[in-house]
């Protein structure tokens, strides 16, 4: 819930531990995690791998080691996977797919973040001495930078087929799948199905302090271990890490609902005012367009600050906003009326 003077939407991994999260990570029951002894990492795991519904899980440090540890797994050097034009794995993971896997991303541009077979079938590369083979489909839900949308089930299973028509693998970013079950009401097993595997945050919306997970095969994930590793991603007691990860999913993932509802009145409040136009949110990612000559990202984020919100600007005249657990519907409404006075203060 709000409970300083600011009200923060930068994004959900803002989150502090609330006291109940504290006390499981003071309690934890911990090992040396490299040499497997860690219970409650061990718990976790076998935890996430039931709600995805695949044979094994492993926790990770950060969500973009998973991703980058499922491209390893699912692809050959100098080979490529396709991806949409704005995911993270392209954008945001510094050139990793490259670096580490020595593999090409071959970005699939769209309207909506929404990639489709149909889209992404004239991308993958027929057989050629000449050209790049296509090894991996890379999709994104919820996507990030489409405002939180979500990949509707169907439209993964659409990219699952494609896959196996190629015998290509299938990997998802789920940094946000939670959200994305949460809105439509599948089980997160239900899209982690259509993928080889599956990356999960617990530091996003379940407001978990540190980590993420990939799910998959047994096999897959025994060798996900060692390449774990060799990225210096092994943790010694991570089971207080774990345990915080665990209180998340009991206490934070069925309160989920609540972060939509509060974007969507974000955007209901915001949207029509002087010159901002919201692109409406599927989840709890609100995307903020500035329409005014007036008015830049950076100029509206300064003020905004100042009137105690925080936002992001996000391109050259957009802005986003991310509710999560920490802000209640008093720090929403708060974020309404800084709205209101940016509006009213660069009134045409």
């Amino acid at each position: 819930m709000t409970t300083n003077a600011i009200v923060d939407l930068r994004s959900d991994t803002v989150t502090r531990p609330s006291p109940g999260m504290r006390r499981a990570i003071a309690e934890a029951e911990v090992g040396d995690d490299v040499l497997g002894d860690d219970p409650t990492v061990k718990h976790l795991q076998e935890r996430l791998a039931a709600l995805l519904g695949k044979e094994d899980a492993l926790f990770f440090p950060s969500g973009t080691q998973a991703n980058q540890v499922g491209i390893l797994l699912n692809t050959q050097q100098g080979t490529e996977a396709i991806c949409e034009a704005n995911a993270h794995i392209f954008h945001y993971e510094f050139a990793a797919a490259a670096t580490w896997s020595g593999v090409q991303l071959r970005p699939v541009p769209t309207d909506d973040g929404l990639l489709t077979a149909e889209q992404a079938r004239p991308y993958i590369r027929p057989p050629s001495p000449h050209l790049a083979r296509t090894s991996l489909i890379c999709a994104e839900n919820t996507h990030n930078m489409a405002g939180g949308k979500v990949m509707p089930l169907e439209v993964l299973r659409g990219l699952r087929e494609l896959a196996s028509e190629h015998s290509l693998l299938l990997h998802l970013d789920g940094a946000r799948l939670w959200n994305a079950a949460a809105a439509t009401g599948a089980a997160p097993s239900e899209y982690a199905a259509q993928a080889d595997t599956v990356m999960v945050c617990l530091s996003k919306g379940l407001g978990g302090p540190i980590g993420s997970a990939l799910a998959g095969s047994a096999e897959a994930m025994e060798r996900a271990w060692t390449l774990r590793k060799r990225l210096g991603g092994g943790m010694r007691q991570v089971g207080i890490l774990a345990a915080a990860a665990l209180y998340a999913l009991d206490h934070n993932l069925p309160r989920l609902p609540e972060d939509h509802a509060r974007a969507r009145r974000l955007m209901e409040s915001v949207d029509g005012l002087d010159g901002f136009r919201v692109v409406p949110p599927d989840t709890n990612i609100i995307m903020i367009d500035i329409e005014r000559d007036d008015l830049t990202p950076e100029d509206a984020v300064r003020y905004l600050e100042e009137q105690g919100v925080r936002v992001l600007a996000t391109g050259p005249r957009r802005l986003r906003a991310v509710t999560h657990l920490d802000v209640d519907d008093a720090g929403i409404e708060r974020a309404c009326e800084a709205f209101r006075a940016l509006a009213e203060s660069r009134a045409r």
